[in-house]
Parts: C-alpha cells; sequence; structure tokens
C-alpha cells in the first residue's frame, strides 16, 4: 500500500471499524473493469447502500484521502500502477416506479445497472431508454457521461440527480443544471480531479413514456443486431474515442491504416477501429500507446485532433 502513509493508515482503521474484513488492501483492479486491466487500489471497499456510500465517502474526506467512485468499470482505463487512496465500487442498486396516465417518472440509486433499467422499462412497455439495453454501465457513470446510443442520450431523458455534495449535504439538482452535452455533464471534470471533496451522485430521475411492448422489443432487438453486427466480441471499455465534427472515430483511424494494429494483447479491434481490445493478457501501457498513435495516425494524416471518450485513470506518468 503506497500513498501518504498516516491519513492512508487512519482511513484504513476507519473503514475496517466500518465494514469490517469487506475492505481489501491493494486490491487489483483489473478484476473489476471490463477492460480486465489495472493495477491496485491502496483501499477497496465496494458498498450497497446509499447510507453506507455516504459514510465511507465522509471518513475518506475526514482523513483528506482522494477517491474514485467505481461503477461496472467501464468507459476507463486504470493504470498498471492503480489507483491510490481509496476507490468504492457502488453496488446500490434500488430503483422503483411511478406511473401516470401519459408518463412514468423512474427513480434509480446510481450503482444500478443501466441495462437492466432500460430492460425492465421496456417490459414494462415505457419509452425513452431502449437505446441503453446494451451499455453495460451503470446508472451514475451514465449520468456523468451523458451516455447514449442509436440518436438517445441520458440528458433527454433525466429530470433530477440526488447528489451529496462536498459540505456533506444531500442536494436535488435539475437536469438543466448538469451542464451536459456530448459524452459529458458538470461532473465530468470534478470527477476527473481526484480530489478528496468532489460531489457524488446518489441516484438519479428519468421521465418515460408510455409505448407498446411489441414495438420496444422490436427496437431493441434491432438494436442488438447492430451491436453485435459492428461491436468486437473481446473485452473493451467501448468507444475509445468521441465522434469529431465530421467523421466517426472509427472511420478515421482505419483510414489511417491502424485497423488491426496490434502491441502485446492489446489491438485496434479489426472489427471496429475505434475499440481497443484485450486479447488476454494486456497492459493499460499498451493500449496507451495504440490511444496516442491512433490521435497521432489521424492528426497527421487529416488535421482532425481526437478527443478521449475514455478516461486514463489511476497514475500516469504524464
Amino acid at each position: 500500500m503506497s500513498g501518504t502513509p498516516g491519513t492512508l493508515s487512519t482511513l484504513r482503521q476507519a473503514l475496517e471499524a466500518e465494514v469490517g474484513d469487506r475492505l481489501l488492501v491493494d486490491e487489483p483492479l483489473f478484476a473489476h473493469t471490463v477492460y480486465r486491466i489495472g493495477g491496485p487500489a491502496d483501499l477497496f471497499v465496494t458498498v450497497e447502500s446509499q447510507d453506507e456510500l455516504c459514510r465511507i465517502v465522509a471518513l475518506a474526506r475526514e482523513c483528506q484521502v482522494p477517491y474514485f467512485l467505481l461503477g461496472s468499470g467501464t468507459n476507463i482505463l486504470v493504470s498498471d500502477k492503480g489507483i491510490r487512496g481509496l476507490v468504492i465500487e457502488n453496488r446500490t442498486g434500488g430503483s422503483r416506479f411511478e406511473i401516470r396516465k401519459e408518463e412514468a417518472l423512474l427513480w434509480a440509486e446510481a450503482g444500478m445497472l443501466l441495462k437492466d433499467l432500460a430492460g425492465e422499462s421496456v417490459q414494462r412497455g415505457l419509452a425513452g431508454l431502449e437505446w441503453a439495453v446494451g451499455i453495460p454501465g451503470t446508472v451514475g457513470g451514465a449520468v456523468v457521461g451523458n451516455a447514449g446510443a442509436y440518436g438517445g442520450y441520458v440528458s433527454d431523458v433525466l429530470t433530477r440527480v440526488t447528489i451529496l455534495q462536498v459540505n456533506g449535504e444531500i442536494q436535488e439538482s435539475r437536469a438543466e443544471e448538469l451542464e451536459f452535452g456530448y459524452r459529458t455533464s458538470c461532473f465530468k471534470g470534478a470527477n476527473r480531479e481526484r480530489r478528496a471533496a468532489m460531489p457524488v451522485i446518489l441516484a438519479a430521475q428519468f421521465k418515460l413514456q408510455p409505448e407498446s411492448v411489441e414495438v420496444l422489443q422490436e427496437r431493441v432487438a434491432e438494436y442488438t443486431r447492430q451491436r453485435e453486427a459492428r461491436q468486437p466480441s473481446e473485452p473493451s471499455a467501448g468507444s475509445v474515442f468521441k465522434r469529431t465534427a465530421q467523421y466517426p472515430a472509427g472511420f478515421l483511424i482505419e483510414q489511417a491504416g491502424l485497423k488491426g494494429k496490434r502491441i502485446g494483447d492489446a489491438q485496434i479491434s479489426p472489427k471496429h477501429a475505434n475499440f481497443i481490445v484485450n486479447l488476454g493478457e494486456a497492459r493499460a501501457s499498451e493500449v496507451k500507446v495504440l490511444m496516442d498513435m491512433a490521435r497521432d495516425a489521424v492528426l497527421k494524416q487529416f488535421g482532425i485532433e481526437l478527443e478521449l471518450e475514455q478516461e486514463l485513470v489511476g497514475e500516469w506518468n504524464d
């Protein structure tokens, strides 16, 4: 366990008193990311209730130890050196539907899988999240990155979020206050800083519309066919780069001649050039080299600068 010994040891003692042997030390993060890549977390704990999440965040803040909120480990690349401080895996998964005549309100805790929420909505005949049935991330992560697919976005149906503020207060914010953009929100910058004081999304509320279950299921089936036809089956973290104003990133990377390029067990997918896949024992450093190679090649050949959609997490040399 590295980091600042005094503060980490104080937090470790406090967490052992709070969660007992559920606290893990030097936990390898490759077991908790969809890339199957990542070094150790100094301290690691999984929470399944909002109250416990708030208590553990408060402890980290009191000890001035940086913490990272981990959902299902999608859309991130954890460095081979891992993450210093505390990693909190959020598995809070409560949800409820409030059905009205012309709409439905859906409330869900941040740790719930978005695809499960979308699937239940479809079964209830509620439209608005069916595009998300194949997205493996959590509700909290989807809000942070304004997740979307097939023309639908979280910001289209989100009405409000419940947030644990840096002062310890729990507040609600309206969706229009969250500065949504393409794959971003006001939480994106705060999350990137990895400070010991940053807001935490606890829950989200969505507004859905009634629609035929059969129609929704047909839509889902079509989305699934498209996804299986276009996306690789090997471990990856989704799209590496954001779409540019003119072209999809995968098209540019393919035109730059890098489709199928491999370094170690990391490879730019031969099926979709905007995916980097782990062929077995890939390291984060190898994935990062491919990211840099793709960005440099596209900039050199087309004068277009690709912007990462995935987030680099943990200790990186640069």
